[in-house]
């Protein structure tokens, strides 16, 4: 008997993961039997079943726990970035709901696919080893690509999830074949066991293997060179779908990549800070310039979360508990702003007509000040305008790197910031200072509150930093 228990793995670490796959078949079932008509008791099922997995998360004890042969890990830092992912699959979930009406893309699919998609996340941030990292991506990536193109009669949205798909499945096998070269070099697929195994010096075969496995990863944040999909992926996917792109993805990818780096590779820290400086430096640099001439406010924030996972990755490259911290701070803010105004865009509605121009903001200080007034302030925080949240989430990674005498990359993220604020402060010029277009029908008490409480947050944050603060602190000192 004793024997037998050893066998069974523990299964009460992965209880939020386990609620959503059993919760996810339950919905596949109900939505079978009773059809079309289940669209909305399948959504509410899977708002309740993503709540009940933050619940139950949020509740697990402190400390580390290994699990399922140290394929499962669950600590301070997988605790905090599975809130974070939690949090914009359901908020997400809750804002697209009348957007899916009103474009007549109603399927009891859609929140079956969110919740799956959320599943694949919450194993990639408790991947232990290469073989759960790689289950994890493909379950999120999966659902992705069937959401992006989940408005099959719309060419764009077709057209978003065939690049997607085809990108996606490219970088899947990087990340595959870099995996497999680490392993070779190294025996071992668990992070611990590589970590282990490179406590001399990494040869030039697992800097190779690593430079694929990066390569993989980014291509999951969007960031340079890796992010050739997503200014098309956003402006062709339906509007819910490029938030939740931009959102709860993010949050896993590079909770991910935090992990890999720092608990695999921590003995060759030379070789791929190296790597993070310049996928920092050229997403930084894209996000600020390409952005400029974007007339598509989808697009636009397409080119903005390409610099912002730029700025987040500045607080990698230095390898410190403090990086990581300002990379987990940045991250929960990112999610706050990048939620509150994708909520504004989803108000942007004219005749049952949903538009995405930066020009149908005009005059949007006369027509609705309060909408305006948080979006122009969700503008300035995206800009890292102080006292406002957003400029305290560039403060924590560009100290970070200042005090690992990372000076050249901490100088070109405030000078990539100052340029990137032109295209930020044009949507407010556009929305205060030019003549009003026709006035926006009355938005849903869900977009109301996203919107008031993401701007409250920004607002409020400067006064309040404690508990977030502490919360990356706990998290990424787990991480070492």
């Amino acid at each position: 008997m004793p024997g037998i228990h050893a066998a069974v793995p523990a299964f009460g670490p992965a209880l939020p993961e386990i609620l959503l796959a059993v919760g996810a078949l339950v919905l596949v079932l109900v939505g079978a039997i009773r059809g079309e008509r289940s669209a909305a008791s399948v959504s509410a099922g899977g708002l309740v079943l993503l709540l009940a997995a933050l619940v139950v998360v949020a509740m697990q004890p402190a400390g580390k726990v290994v699990t399922f042969n140290g394929s499962f890990i669950v600590d301070g830092f997988a605790r905090f970035m599975k809130v974070a992912t939690l949090i914009g699959s359901i908020v997400t979930l809750a804002m697209s709901g009348e957007f899916l009406r009103g474009e007549r893309t109603d399927r009891f699919e859609f929140p079956i696919l969110v919740v799956l998609s959320t599943l694949g996340m919450m194993m990639l941030i408790s991947a232990g080893d290469l073989i759960a990292l790689y289950l994890g991506l493909e379950l999120m990536s999966l659902s992705l690509y069937v959401v992006a193109a989940i408005h099959r009669d719309n060419e764009r949205s077709s057209e978003a999830g065939l690049k997607y798909f085809v990108l996606g499945a490219l970088s899947s096998g990087m990340l595959l074949y870099g995996a497999s070269i680490v392993y070779g070099m190294t025996g071992s697929v668990t992070f611990q066991g590589i970590a282990a195994a490179l406590s001399g010096n990494g040869s030039i075969g697992v800097v190779f293997g690593l430079v694929f496995v990066l390569a993989g990863l980014a291509f999951k944040i969007s960031a340079v060179p890796f992010h050739m999909w997503t200014p098309d992926v956003y402006e062709g996917a339906p509007t819910p779908v490029t938030a939740f792109f931009a959102s709860a993805p993010k949050m896993a990818a590079m909770a991910v990549l935090l992990r890999v780096v720092i608990t695999a590779f921590p003995g060759i820290t030379g070789q791929w800070q190296q790597i993070i400086v310049f996928i920092a430096i050229a997403s930084m640099a894209l996000g600020a310039f390409a952005a400029i001439g974007q007339r598509n406010i989808k697009r636009l924030m397409a080119y903005s979360s390409i610099g912002h996972m730029g700025f987040a990755l500045v607080g990698l490259a230095p390898g410190s508990v403090e990086g990581v911290q300002g990379v987990a701070i940045y991250m929960a803010i990112y999610l706050t702003m990048t939620l509150g105004t994708f909520a504004c865009i989803l108000a942007m509605r004219v005749q049952d007509r949903y538009v995405e121009t930066v020009d149908d903001l005009a005059g949007l200080g006369r027509n609705n000040p309060a909408m305006a007034f948080v979006l122009a302030m969700l503008m300035f925080s995206l800009a890292g305008i102080p006292p406002l949240a957003g400029f305290f989430a560039k403060w924590y990674v560009f100290s970070a790197a200042i005090n690992a005498h990372l000076y050249g990359l901490a100088v070109i993220g405030v000078l990539t910031s100052a340029v990137g604020a032109f295209y930020y402060l044009r949507i407010v010029k556009v929305m205060y200072f030019d003549e009003p277009r026709e006035a926006f029908q009355p938005m849903s008490l869900t977009l109301k509150t996203v919107i008031g409480v993401s701007g409250a947050f920004n607002l409020a944050f400067w006064i309040f930093p404690a508990p977030l603060v502490t919360a990356a602190l706990v998290a990424a000192r787990s991480l070492f």
